[in-house]
Parts: structure tokens; sequence; C-alpha cells
């Protein structure tokens, strides 16, 4: 129980006055209960005729706290007899029986009232925990994303937090409810007889000790089996991603046969943590009935040696009392592997909520509104891992609005470089400088602010065209969003759509080809109007016809500002002022195209391949 309130401390705290609520209506719900069952009492001895002493009333009060149970039972009975003595025995019965149904009226009230306080609780935890995973995913390095399958965090955040919701806020009821019960319970039965109750007692450990051995290794199976059904959405995910090339390769059966052996898999994990939850039943029926029976035979046994604190009918409700005992119990051992199962999911989870974010402000960071002078990579070293340096002491320097191009082979260390500038990934060695501030000590919204993207893949949103446009300026009008279209050559095309800039542009923008994707990012970023701009390949994924287009937008969109350019098409990036040659993590050679082509060096290899 102590990692599972550390775990869901916080969230708890969020919602005290519900757990107050719940905590009054249940002890109120408990006592009612012990009230109802003590009208048994009378009602057993009117039926039975087993006790004909005479009752005198006591006066409320009498001999304290100490005495209060002995003067209420004497005024119970005594109450009755007058009853009994004024209307007759079926009448009381009849009377009798309108109080036991009052009494379990305002127990289930209060009981009902007790559960549906908790219903904002839980509701309310699931929320926050979802919010707070997206807002951690949110937040994360992209060094996370490549570590880790995008079907494991979507099973996380969906097929685990639904397990957080069914295993561990359903028992929430279970947790504040049946503690209550209990003590209520037991509490009754001291006052009764002490010593029967410290026997049963000793009972009590043969019941949650085999509860206890059922719920011993659920967590660990059921760890298990959520891993093997997060194989199982990693799958789908990377199926519904490449069903082209599935289908081209004629891999179906193949595909099919993987998702066939990862399912089996996780039936035979889940299958395990089922059949161990589902014997707790059984398993504590049994023992809760042998309970009973040894706590029978123990009070019979005092009750003919004539050594028993309480009377037949006294006895009798005192098994009704215990027996009562036995589901509260029972329930709350059910919660507590129920909530061995949760946290499982909960540890995953965590995974997600715990995540190291490397990428952090310093305690008061410096706005920055624009360039005004330059960028400047001093000494720049990165590794994603410790011992595999990707860029080795790059230095270079792009003063305001020069246009720069990075060129070299795949792997070269080029899309890391613009990463580090707007700080997806910190250097690990050296210094990046943007008007003489090192970029660690800049507010990193006003720093991601100065630049704007285009990447070889145009990552579009499941929305309008209108809202894609518009996504990084907030408030954006109809013709800001339009005159940023005109400018990348998107206009015409978005116009001849049926609906439009209202028209949906599908998953990932499924629906438009590849220029007209590229050039509707290229309208997202003109109407960023960013002072920097970082070009990451972004036309060698077009045709011909898609290519003129998208680099005629290019070039509108680079005017006035300070360019990054990656590209493998040398064509594209010529009229660059300076191009830096990049070779496994070094700047190799630098210099204008002509510059470089008469070098005869590396640059020149790539120039006449491609001319070839």
């Amino acid at each position: 129980m102590k990692e599972f309130f550390s775990q869901m401390g916080k969230y708890f705290a969020r919602y005290k006055g519900y757990i107050a609520g719940t905590f009054i209506l249940n002890i109120l719900a408990a006592l009612f209960n012990v009230f109802s069952f003590s009208v048994l009492l009378p009602i057993l001895q009117i039926l039975f005729k087993v006790n004909t002493e005479h009752y005198e009333f006591i006066e409320w009060g009498t001999g304290g706290l100490n005495n209060l149970v002995e003067v209420m039972k004497n005024n119970g009975y005594y109450y009755s007899q007058q009853m009994v003595e004024s209307y007759g025995p079926a009448t009381t019965l009849l009377l009798l029986g309108i109080v036991l149904a009052s009494l379990t009226l305002l127990k289930t009230a209060t009981y009902f009232a007790g559960s549906a306080c908790l219903m904002p609780l839980r509701t309310g935890i699931v929320r926050d925990i979802r919010a707070d995973i997206y807002k951690k995913i949110l937040s994360l390095p992209l060094s996370f994303f490549s570590d880790e399958r995008k079907g494991d965090i979507l099973a996380r955040v969906s097929t685990d937090v639904n397990e957080v919701d069914g295993s561990i806020t359903s028992s929430l009821d279970m947790m504040i409810k049946n503690p209550i019960f209990i003590l209520v319970y037991i509490g009754t039965m001291f006052a009764m007889s002490w010593q029967l109750t410290l026997f049963t007692l000793l009972v009590v450990p043969l019941l949650a000790g085999g509860i206890g051995r059922i719920g011993k290794k659920l967590k660990h199976r059921s760890l298990y089996a959520q891993s093997k059904w997060s194989d199982g959405i990693s799958q789908i995910e990377e199926t519904l991603g490449g069903l082209r090339i599935i289908k081209a390769f004629i891999a179906e059966k193949k595909m099919e046969d993987r998702f066939t052996r990862i399912n089996n898999e996780y039936r035979k994990a889940a299958m395990k943590v089922a059949i161990r939850q589902s014997a707790a039943h059984p398993v504590s029926e049994f023992l809760g009935t042998c309970m009973i029976v040894i706590v029978l035979w123990f009070g019979g046994y005092l009750i003919f040696a004539g050594n028993s604190p309480i009377d037949a009918s006294g006895f009798i409700y005192y098994l009704v009392i215990l027996y009562t005992t036995l589901q509260p119990i029972k329930d709350l051992s059910k919660a507590g592997y129920s909530i061995q199962k949760g946290l499982a999911s909960l540890e995953r989870i965590n995974k997600i909520l715990k995540a190291e974010n490397h990428i952090r402000e310093v305690e008061h960071p410096k706005k920055i509104e624009t360039l005004k002078d330059s960028i400047e990579l001093d000494h720049v070293r990165f590794s994603y891992n410790e011992g595999h340096e990707i860029l080795h002491d790059i230095n270079l320097t792009i003063k305001k609005g020069q246009t720069i191009a990075l060129v070299g082979q795949s792997g070269s260390g080029k899309s890391t470089l613009v990463d580090l500038i707007p700080r997806y990934h910190d250097v690990t060695g050296g210094a990046i400088r943007i008007d003489g501030e090192d970029v660690h000590n800049l507010s990193i919204h006003s720093l991601r602010s100065l630049i704007g993207n285009v990447n070889q893949e145009a990552i579009l949103f499941n929305d309008t065209i209108f809202n894609n446009i518009a996504f990084g300026v907030d408030n954006a009008t109809q013709e800001q969003v339009e005159a940023a279209a005109k400018i990348a050559n998107a206009h015409e095309f978005i116009m001849e759509m049926e609906e439009g800039y209202e028209t949906n542009v599908g998953d990932r923008g499924g629906r438009l080809s590849g220029g007209q994707r590229q050039r509707i990012s290229i309208a997202r970023a003109i109407l960023k109007n960013p002072p920097i701009l970082i070009l990451d390949e972004a036309t060698s994924a077009l045709d011909t016809e898609s290519e003129r287009l998208v680099q005629d937008a290019l070039e509108k969109l680079m005017k006035s500002r300070t360019t990054i350019a990656i590209a493998h098409r040398l064509s594209t990036i010529k009229n660059a002022d300076t191009i830096y040659v990049l070779h496994e993590g070094n700047i190799v050679e630098k210099g204008s195209h002509e510059e470089l082509i008469a070098q005869n060096g590396y640059y020149k290899k790539l120039n006449d391949m491609q001319a070839l």
C-alpha cells in the first residue's frame, strides 16, 4: 500500500473534499447498518420467547460511556416489552420491521451517496493522468521518442490508463469504505464480547494470508501481460503506416503470423492474470466460512459451558455482525490485489511521466525578440549516447540575412546540427550563441518563436487547410492566411477544392499530393514570419513540376531572412552565401559553389555524381 499512496497521493490531494465527504457518509452507513441489525434482537426475543426477564428503563447517560452499550441494550428491550404489552406481539413485530426497513433505507442512501461522492474523484484522476501524460509527451525532447516505439507509447496512454481506471480508481470505494465498516463492526463486536472478539481476530490472519498469496505475483504477471499488448499495438501502428509496402511485397501472411504470435502470447499472459484474480473469490468464500465455523464452535462451547458473556440471541446477533464483517474484509483484499494489477500499468505510465527532460530553462531566462546580428556555433560537439559522438568541433557563423547550406552524405550530422539551434537537443560540448547570448540562457518559447521550419516530410494535422496554415499563429485572419498561401503558390489549388480553405487534409495530409502538402507547410512558415528559417531537404521528395513551384515559394520565403538549408540536390543551394560540407560529423569544406568546385574536393565529387 505504501507504493500505492506514493504513486497516487498527488492525485488524491486534488480531491480531498470528496474523500472527506465519502468518509463521513460511509461512517454513517456503517452505524446505520449496526443499528439496523440491533433491531433483530428484540424481534428474535418476541418470535422465540427466549427472554422472560422484565426490564426497567435506565436514564440515558447513566454510567457514562463505559456502560453506554448496556444502557442501549436494556432500554431497547424495555421499549420492546412496552410495545408488546401495549400493541401485542404481531403489531410490535410489524413496527420493529418498519424501524429495520427505515434504518436499512438510511444505510443504503448514505452508502450510495458515499459511492456517488467518489465519482468525481474516479473520473477526475483518470482525466488528470491522461492530461499529465499528454503534457509530458509535449515537453519531452525528441531523443526520448527515438528510443521508444510509438505503439508502446499509445498503449500506455490508452490501455494502461484504462487499466488504472479499472483496477485502481474502481477500488477506491472499497479502499475507503471497507476499513470504516470493518472498524465499526469490530468495535461493535468488542462492545458485545471482547473475549470472543479477541479469539475471532486470531482467526482473521487465516483469511488474509490466503488472499495475500493469490495477489503476491499479480503485479509482475500484469506487467508482463501489458508489455505483450504494447507489442500488439506497435504492430498495428506499423501495419497502418506500412500498408502500401506490405501489399507491394505480398507480406500479408507474414504480418498476420507475426501478429497472431504476439496476440497468443498476450492471451496466455492475460489468462494467467485472470485465473489468479478469479481464484480470490472462491478462496476467500471458503476461508470465510471456515472462520465462521470456528467462531460458531467456540461461542457455542462457551454458551453450553455457561461461561459466555452473551446469551443465545446476542450470540446470533454477534454472528450476523461477524458474517457482515467478512464481506468488507474480502472486498478490501480484492481491492488489494486489484491495485497490484493496476500498479503494473501505473509503473509503465511512469516511464513517461518520470522520464527526465534534459532540455531545461535557467531560473530566469532571457527573452529574445528578433535576430539582430548573427548565429554562432562555437566548437560544438554532440552525442546521443556517451562514447559515440555525432558532431565533432563544429565552428560556423551565420550573419543576419545570410543563406548558408549544409551538404553531405546521409548520416553526416546535418539534421542533428540544425536541431541544436532551437534546442530540440542540447550540445554536449561547446556553445551556440544568438547575438552573443548562449541559447541555454534564452527562453525556449522566445527562441523557437524566432525559427520557422520546412522539412522534407511536410507534417500536417488532421484538420482544415486554414487551421494547418494558421497552426503557429494565434487569431490569424482569413486575409493573412490567404496572403501566406499566395506567396507559397498554394492559393490556386486550395480554391479549386470543394470547400476551399475549410477542406480537411486527412490524416497527416493524406488527401493532398506531396507538392501540395509542402506548399501548405511553406505557407505556415510564411504566416509565422520568423527571422530565422531552417529548410531540411524541403524539395527532395518532389517531382520536377512540384519542385519548381515549391522552390519558387521557398525563394519568396527566404527573402530578407537568415536561412539554413539542408540539401542533397546541389542545384537548389548553388546561390547560398556559404556552403558547408559535412562528412562523418566534421566540416570538411566550406565556401561558395564556385569556390568549392575549384577546390576539387568532396563537394566536387558530389556535384559530378549528380551531373552524371
